[in-house]
């Protein structure tokens, strides 16, 4: 995994107040179509058009477990029927929305959430039926020192603020641990939690961006740039999901700033998310052979989608805290299924544990073992019939754990050759000398872990005191067959041959 000291984006504070504390060019005109200039309320009427939301529903945090809570939020009205911005934090996962115009409490609102964008940190929602001032984009270049004002409501309180400031970076790198934005502003305009989604308007009324993040110590304040927020805010408001899988969700790192992955706060009903069976407080680790968050930001998860696309088939694995299970599965694919477990020793919390991704020569094989297993092998072979193997070993020593039964390790070959191979065969190759070996097997079981589908045997006693563990498979998509085979001198290695189990893949 990535050690790098976390950049100060990790450091960065959503604008949401949940719960009363922080959750985690040329003209424009004719380019987009919702709201335009006529009827558009001017720089004294922006509170009037600026509204706040609060999302109930239940949501899962890496520090509190779940809860039932209420987060409020800020966004802005873009046309007269009621159609609002705000960000995807401030709403996806809700069970209900409620919404206040103005800072006026004594009037409620109904709203509903049309599309949102966990990557663009963006959300459109449709509010009950009405006439509603609303706000225009301004017109032009968004310019370093152009005076700006962040509206909205701080801090979950009602009263309407609006703090004024500069544009001191007219684009700047939005990476964050909630969202992956090419571009935004960095103003010193004050934003507080409670302000997500709010309104940075320039002097004249017109929008200038989306305020999303703050960074209270250094004083930075950002907000989504006009330019990213009209490229996708049409499809959103149909309805239309962009870079999204329906999470809400955020980079999560070790004590030591170690990436970890993509912690869960909530799913949107419906989604890919949703359809593939992740849950609010399960951590993604890896899509698509690429690990998440690590440098504590939403960077690969993004860059997965980009280059993929939303609607795509794309495998992901990640773990459950609350089953201390790891999932494989696909969205827009398979279901999410559980990797089977070697025994009792595979316990170990990816949070606590110390483990490093591995890969062979040729990049093929990816998977994590302990990082005491610093001996690598990942030189291909052919084996005895002239089929070629990608291959990959790791152990504390490569030679005690090929000779031997006191050295843990593992290996995992794969070969597109192998596709059409039956997986007992696969399998066959090594636990036909297992028995000699003085090895007991526990019995071939049928094995599946969403990405994968062949047999699985666990061996006792090899040697008299070593675990071993053999998988034969192949890719559900047709592209490889693998066989993976570890052993674990003591039980306390049994959670080396889990990780290597649950994390083992071949991009073909």
């Amino acid at each position: 995994m990535n050690q790098q000291t976390p950049p100060p984006a990790r450091r960065l504070r959503l604008a949401t107040a949940f719960g009363g504390t922080a959750l985690v060019a040329a003209s424009l005109s004719g380019c987009f179509p919702l709201g335009g200039g006529n009827g558009a309320v001017g720089f004294d009427g922006v509170q009037s058009a600026t509204i706040q939301l609060e999302a109930v529903g239940t949501f899962v945090s890496p520090e509190e477990g779940g809860y039932e809570a209420a987060g409020r939020g800020s966004g802005f009205l873009i046309t007269s029927d009621g159609l609002a911005v705000t960000n995807n934090h401030v709403v996806t996962g809700a069970g209900t929305l409620k919404v206040w115009r103005g800072g006026d409490a004594t009037k409620e609102i109904g709203a509903k959430v049309l599309g949102t964008s966990e990557c663009l940190d963006l959300a459109v929602v449709q509010l009950d039926s009405g006439q509603y001032p609303f706000l225009d984009w301004r017109k032009g270049e968004i310019g370093t020192a152009l005076d700006v004002y962040a509206a909205g409501f701080p801090l979950g309180d009602p009263t309407f603020t609006e703090t004024k400031g500069i544009v001191s970076k007219a684009s700047t790198d939005g990476q964050t641990p909630w969202a992956s934005i090419d571009s935004v502003i960095e103003h010193d305009a004050r934003i507080r939690g409670g302000n997500s989604g709010g309104p940075l308007v320039d002097a004249d009324g017109r929008l200038v961006g989306v305020n999303y993040a703050g960074n209270d110590e250094l004083d930075y304040n950002y907000a989504i740039h006009r330019d990213a927020v009209l490229d996708v805010i049409a499809d959103l408001a149909k309805g239309e999901d962009v870079l999204s899988l329906g999470i809400n969700g955020e980079a999560l790192v070790g004590e030591d700033g170690t990436g970890l992955g993509i912690w869960v706060n909530s799913v949107k009903s419906g989604s890919a998310a949703d359809t593939a069976g992740v849950e609010a407080g399960d951590l993604l680790t890896r899509m698509e052979g690429v690990s998440l968050g690590a440098n504590g930001t939403m960077t690969e998860y993004c860059d997965v989608l980009r280059t993929h696309g939303d609607d795509a088939t794309l495998s992901v694995e990640l773990y459950r805290p609350s089953e201390d299970a790891y999932y494989r599965g696909q969205f827009n694919g398979e279901a999410l299924v559980a990797a089977p477990v070697v025994g009792d020793g595979g316990t170990e919390d990816p949070a606590e544990g110390d483990y490093v991704a591995i890969t062979d020569d040729s990049g093929t094989i990816t998977l994590e073992v302990p990082s005491a297993w610093s001996a690598v092998d990942g030189s291909p072979v052919t084996d005895g019939s002239g089929t070629s193997w990608q291959t990959v070993s790791a152990a504390p020593d490569l030679d005690g754990y090929f000779s031997s039964w006191g050295v843990s390790g593992a290996s995992v070959f794969a070969s597109p050759a192998a596709a059409s191979a039956s997986p007992d065969a696969i399998a066959d190759t090594v636990t036909a000398g297992l028995a000699a070996e003085g090895c007991t097997s526990t019995g071939r079981e049928p094995y599946e872990d969403g990405v994968h589908t062949g047999v699985w045997e666990v061996f006792t006693g090899c040697g008299g005191q070593a675990t071993v563990v053999v998988v034969g498979a192949v890719a559900n998509d047709g592209s490889y067959g693998v066989l993976v085979s570890g052993q674990a001198a003591t039980d306390a290695d049994l959670a080396g041959l889990d990780r290597v189990i649950s994390t083992f893949y071949a991009a073909y």
